[in-house]
Protein backbone atom coordinates (compact mmCIF):
# COMPACT_ATOMS: atom_id res chain seq x y z
CA UNK A 1 0.00 0.00 0.00
CA UNK A 2 0.95 3.01 -0.68
CA UNK A 3 -1.88 5.39 0.72
CA UNK A 4 0.25 8.43 1.73
CA UNK A 5 2.10 8.63 -1.61
CA UNK A 6 -1.57 8.15 -3.49
CA UNK A 7 -3.35 10.81 -1.57
CA UNK A 8 -0.13 13.24 -2.32
CA UNK A 9 -1.12 12.55 -5.93
CA UNK A 10 -4.58 13.06 -5.65
CA UNK A 11 -4.43 16.73 -3.79
CA UNK A 12 -1.36 16.90 -6.80
CA UNK A 13 -4.00 16.06 -9.55
CA UNK A 14 -7.07 16.63 -8.48
CA UNK A 15 -9.15 13.76 -10.23
CA UNK A 16 -12.78 14.69 -11.34
CA UNK A 17 -14.76 11.87 -9.96
CA UNK A 18 -18.06 12.03 -11.35
CA UNK A 19 -20.91 10.79 -8.98
CA UNK A 20 -24.22 9.48 -9.88
CA UNK A 21 -25.79 9.46 -6.54
CA UNK A 22 -28.48 9.52 -3.80
CA UNK A 23 -30.49 13.08 -2.64
CA UNK A 24 -29.68 11.81 0.91
CA UNK A 25 -25.77 12.10 0.61
CA UNK A 26 -24.87 14.23 -2.23
CA UNK A 27 -23.72 17.18 -0.15
CA UNK A 28 -21.64 14.94 2.27
CA UNK A 29 -20.10 12.99 -0.99
CA UNK A 30 -19.32 16.01 -2.58
CA UNK A 31 -17.59 18.06 0.46
CA UNK A 32 -15.90 14.89 1.63
CA UNK A 33 -14.35 14.49 -2.76
CA UNK A 34 -13.32 18.14 -1.85
CA UNK A 35 -11.61 17.64 1.20
CA UNK A 36 -9.63 14.74 0.39
CA UNK A 37 -8.31 17.07 -2.76
CA UNK A 38 -10.11 15.19 -5.48
CA UNK A 39 -12.65 17.64 -7.80
CA UNK A 40 -16.80 15.67 -7.60
CA UNK A 41 -19.41 16.59 -10.06
CA UNK A 42 -23.20 15.25 -9.06
CA UNK A 43 -24.05 15.03 -13.04
CA UNK A 44 -27.01 12.86 -14.02
CA UNK A 45 -29.30 13.99 -16.79
CA UNK A 46 -29.37 11.26 -19.20
CA UNK A 47 -28.35 14.52 -21.99
CA UNK A 48 -24.82 14.73 -20.87
CA UNK A 49 -23.73 11.64 -18.44
CA UNK A 50 -22.11 9.81 -21.26
CA UNK A 51 -19.97 12.82 -21.86
CA UNK A 52 -19.28 13.53 -17.96
CA UNK A 53 -17.90 9.85 -17.51
CA UNK A 54 -15.45 10.60 -20.81
CA UNK A 55 -13.85 13.19 -19.21
CA UNK A 56 -13.97 12.17 -15.44
CA UNK A 57 -10.97 10.26 -13.74
CA UNK A 58 -13.46 7.69 -11.70
CA UNK A 59 -17.34 7.24 -11.56
CA UNK A 60 -19.22 6.79 -8.44
CA UNK A 61 -22.55 5.18 -9.07
CA UNK A 62 -25.24 4.93 -5.76
CA UNK A 63 -28.14 3.82 -5.77
CA UNK A 64 -29.85 5.35 -2.76
CA UNK A 65 -32.54 7.29 -4.51
CA UNK A 66 -33.63 4.76 -7.15
CA UNK A 67 -35.87 5.69 -9.71
CA UNK A 68 -35.78 4.17 -13.67
CA UNK A 69 -34.59 7.50 -15.02
CA UNK A 70 -31.68 7.33 -12.89
CA UNK A 71 -30.97 3.61 -13.29
CA UNK A 72 -30.63 4.71 -17.44
CA UNK A 73 -28.32 7.06 -16.51
CA UNK A 74 -26.00 4.86 -14.51
CA UNK A 75 -26.07 2.49 -17.37
CA UNK A 76 -24.81 5.40 -20.11
CA UNK A 77 -21.97 6.77 -18.08
CA UNK A 78 -21.35 3.07 -17.22
CA UNK A 79 -20.89 1.99 -20.81
CA UNK A 80 -18.96 5.57 -21.76
CA UNK A 81 -16.77 5.14 -18.81
CA UNK A 82 -15.97 1.56 -19.71
CA UNK A 83 -15.19 2.55 -23.37
CA UNK A 84 -12.93 5.53 -22.16
CA UNK A 85 -10.81 3.37 -19.67
CA UNK A 86 -12.43 5.26 -16.62
CA UNK A 87 -12.37 3.08 -13.47
CA UNK A 88 -16.16 2.62 -11.93
CA UNK A 89 -17.05 2.24 -8.29
CA UNK A 90 -20.23 1.09 -7.61
CA UNK A 91 -22.58 1.37 -4.16
CA UNK A 92 -24.99 -1.29 -3.94
CA UNK A 93 -27.00 0.73 -1.03
CA UNK A 94 -29.49 -1.74 0.28
CA UNK A 95 -29.32 -4.21 -2.24
CA UNK A 96 -31.20 -7.44 -0.66
CA UNK A 97 -33.85 -4.60 0.74
CA UNK A 98 -36.16 -4.63 -2.23
CA UNK A 99 -36.70 -6.55 -5.14
CA UNK A 100 -35.50 -3.27 -7.57
CA UNK A 101 -32.47 -2.45 -5.70
CA UNK A 102 -31.28 -6.01 -5.74
CA UNK A 103 -32.42 -6.40 -9.54
CA UNK A 104 -30.67 -2.92 -10.44
CA UNK A 105 -27.21 -3.71 -8.74
CA UNK A 106 -27.43 -6.97 -10.53
CA UNK A 107 -28.25 -5.08 -14.26
CA UNK A 108 -25.21 -2.73 -13.68
CA UNK A 109 -22.77 -5.22 -12.42
CA UNK A 110 -23.95 -8.01 -15.51
CA UNK A 111 -23.64 -5.28 -17.87
CA UNK A 112 -20.80 -2.76 -16.81
CA UNK A 113 -17.31 -3.17 -16.09
CA UNK A 114 -17.16 -2.59 -12.68
CA UNK A 115 -13.28 -2.02 -10.46
CA UNK A 116 -14.90 -1.88 -6.50
CA UNK A 117 -17.96 -2.77 -5.29
CA UNK A 118 -18.32 -1.16 -2.06
CA UNK A 119 -21.32 -2.38 0.59
CA UNK A 120 -22.30 -3.68 4.06
CA UNK A 121 -22.26 -7.07 4.96
CA UNK A 122 -25.57 -7.59 3.39
CA UNK A 123 -25.85 -5.97 0.60
CA UNK A 124 -22.63 -8.15 -0.29
CA UNK A 125 -23.98 -10.94 0.60
CA UNK A 126 -27.51 -10.69 -1.81
CA UNK A 127 -25.22 -9.96 -4.58
CA UNK A 128 -22.82 -12.85 -3.68
CA UNK A 129 -26.21 -14.80 -3.82
CA UNK A 130 -25.65 -15.99 -0.05
CA UNK A 131 -28.35 -15.24 2.99
CA UNK A 132 -28.41 -11.89 4.75
CA UNK A 133 -30.28 -9.44 6.85
CA UNK A 134 -30.79 -6.43 5.74
CA UNK A 135 -33.16 -3.51 7.67
CA UNK A 136 -33.76 -0.78 4.96
CA UNK A 137 -30.27 -0.03 4.22
CA UNK A 138 -28.75 -1.29 7.60
CA UNK A 139 -27.10 -4.58 7.42
CA UNK A 140 -28.42 -6.41 10.69
CA UNK A 141 -26.20 -9.41 12.44
CA UNK A 142 -22.47 -10.46 12.64
CA UNK A 143 -20.66 -8.80 10.08
CA UNK A 144 -19.60 -10.66 6.66
CA UNK A 145 -15.45 -11.45 7.57
CA UNK A 146 -12.48 -11.51 4.94
CA UNK A 147 -14.30 -14.78 3.99
CA UNK A 148 -17.29 -13.09 2.85
CA UNK A 149 -15.41 -10.55 0.68
CA UNK A 150 -13.16 -13.15 -0.82
CA UNK A 151 -16.06 -15.35 -1.94
CA UNK A 152 -18.21 -12.31 -3.15
CA UNK A 153 -15.25 -11.27 -5.38
CA UNK A 154 -14.73 -14.30 -6.88
CA UNK A 155 -18.62 -15.03 -7.52
CA UNK A 156 -19.27 -10.95 -8.81
CA UNK A 157 -15.62 -10.98 -10.78
CA UNK A 158 -14.48 -7.77 -9.10
CA UNK A 159 -12.73 -6.22 -6.17
CA UNK A 160 -15.32 -6.20 -3.15
CA UNK A 161 -15.26 -4.06 -0.20
CA UNK A 162 -17.17 -5.03 2.86
CA UNK A 163 -16.97 -2.39 5.26
CA UNK A 164 -18.32 -2.48 8.87
CA UNK A 165 -16.45 -2.59 12.21
CA UNK A 166 -13.81 -3.70 10.72
CA UNK A 167 -13.07 -3.72 6.59
CA UNK A 168 -13.07 -6.73 4.27
CA UNK A 169 -11.59 -6.07 0.68
CA UNK A 170 -10.67 -8.69 -1.88
CA UNK A 171 -9.56 -9.27 -5.39
CA UNK A 172 -10.96 -13.36 -4.76
CA UNK A 173 -7.46 -14.09 -3.38
CA UNK A 174 -5.81 -11.72 -1.43
CA UNK A 175 -7.92 -10.23 1.49
CA UNK A 176 -6.77 -6.79 2.84
CA UNK A 177 -8.18 -6.04 6.70
CA UNK A 178 -8.56 -2.53 7.77
CA UNK A 179 -9.13 -1.87 11.31
CA UNK A 180 -9.13 2.17 11.31
CA UNK A 181 -12.28 3.70 12.03
CA UNK A 182 -14.36 4.94 15.20
CA UNK A 183 -17.98 4.10 16.24
CA UNK A 184 -19.08 7.18 15.38
CA UNK A 185 -19.10 6.52 11.62
CA UNK A 186 -21.98 4.58 11.87
CA UNK A 187 -24.16 7.36 13.67
CA UNK A 188 -24.12 9.79 10.95
CA UNK A 189 -25.90 9.31 7.83
CA UNK A 190 -23.81 8.83 4.22
CA UNK A 191 -20.85 7.59 5.50
CA UNK A 192 -20.72 4.51 3.46
CA UNK A 193 -21.57 6.65 0.67
CA UNK A 194 -18.47 8.69 1.84
CA UNK A 195 -16.54 5.83 1.75
CA UNK A 196 -17.60 5.24 -1.77
CA UNK A 197 -16.84 8.45 -2.94
CA UNK A 198 -13.13 8.20 -1.40
CA UNK A 199 -12.72 5.22 -3.39
CA UNK A 200 -13.35 6.77 -6.26
CA UNK A 201 -10.86 9.67 -5.68
CA UNK A 202 -8.26 6.89 -5.21
CA UNK A 203 -9.73 5.19 -8.27
CA UNK A 204 -8.67 8.04 -10.38
CA UNK A 205 -5.06 8.04 -9.50
CA UNK A 206 -4.74 4.18 -8.85
CA UNK A 207 -7.32 2.70 -11.90
CA UNK A 208 -4.95 0.15 -12.87
CA UNK A 209 -4.77 -1.22 -9.18
CA UNK A 210 -8.48 -1.25 -7.91
CA UNK A 211 -7.62 -3.56 -4.71
CA UNK A 212 -4.83 -1.58 -3.43
CA UNK A 213 -7.30 1.79 -4.23
CA UNK A 214 -9.85 0.24 -2.32
CA UNK A 215 -8.02 -0.26 0.67
CA UNK A 216 -6.31 2.87 0.54
CA UNK A 217 -9.60 4.45 0.65
CA UNK A 218 -10.64 3.20 3.65
CA UNK A 219 -7.45 3.21 5.35
CA UNK A 220 -7.52 7.45 4.73
CA UNK A 221 -11.20 7.48 5.55
CA UNK A 222 -10.84 5.34 8.61
CA UNK A 223 -7.96 7.37 10.25
CA UNK A 224 -9.97 10.62 9.26
CA UNK A 225 -12.85 8.95 11.47
CA UNK A 226 -10.35 8.64 14.45
CA UNK A 227 -8.96 11.87 14.22
CA UNK A 228 -12.93 13.27 14.02
CA UNK A 229 -13.77 11.36 16.77
CA UNK A 230 -11.01 13.16 18.86
CA UNK A 231 -13.15 16.24 18.36
CA UNK A 232 -16.68 15.17 18.40
CA UNK A 233 -19.25 15.52 21.17
CA UNK A 234 -21.71 13.68 19.28
CA UNK A 235 -22.82 13.17 15.99
CA UNK A 236 -23.50 16.19 14.64
CA UNK A 237 -19.76 18.11 15.71
CA UNK A 238 -18.42 14.38 14.28
CA UNK A 239 -20.25 15.23 11.18
CA UNK A 240 -18.57 18.84 11.24
CA UNK A 241 -15.26 17.25 12.21
CA UNK A 242 -14.65 14.34 9.41
CA UNK A 243 -14.72 16.77 6.74
CA UNK A 244 -11.85 18.43 8.79
CA UNK A 245 -10.16 15.33 9.55
CA UNK A 246 -10.20 14.58 5.51
CA UNK A 247 -8.51 18.14 4.79
CA UNK A 248 -6.28 17.48 7.86
CA UNK A 249 -4.46 14.15 6.87
CA UNK A 250 -0.87 14.14 6.77
CA UNK A 251 0.50 12.29 3.40
CA UNK A 252 3.85 11.87 4.93
CA UNK A 253 1.76 10.30 8.14
CA UNK A 254 -0.82 8.39 7.31
CA UNK A 255 1.04 5.21 5.82
CA UNK A 256 2.19 4.94 9.52
CA UNK A 257 -1.31 4.71 11.16
CA UNK A 258 -2.43 2.08 8.66
CA UNK A 259 -4.38 -1.00 10.72
CA UNK A 260 -3.56 -3.22 7.79
CA UNK A 261 -3.28 -6.81 7.77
Amino acid sequence: MNTGADLALIRERKPLVHQITNYVVMNETANATLALGALPVMAHALQEVEEMARAASALVLNIGTLSDTWVESMVLAGLSANRAGVPVVLDPVGAGATTYRTETSRRLLAELQIAVVRGNSAEIATLAGKQAQIRGVEAVGEAGGPELAREAARELGVVVAVTGPVDHVSDGSTVHEVANGHELLGTVTGTGCMATAIAGCFLGVRGDDPLAAATEALIAFGVAGEDAAKKAKGPGSFHVALYDALYDLDPKKLDSRAKLS
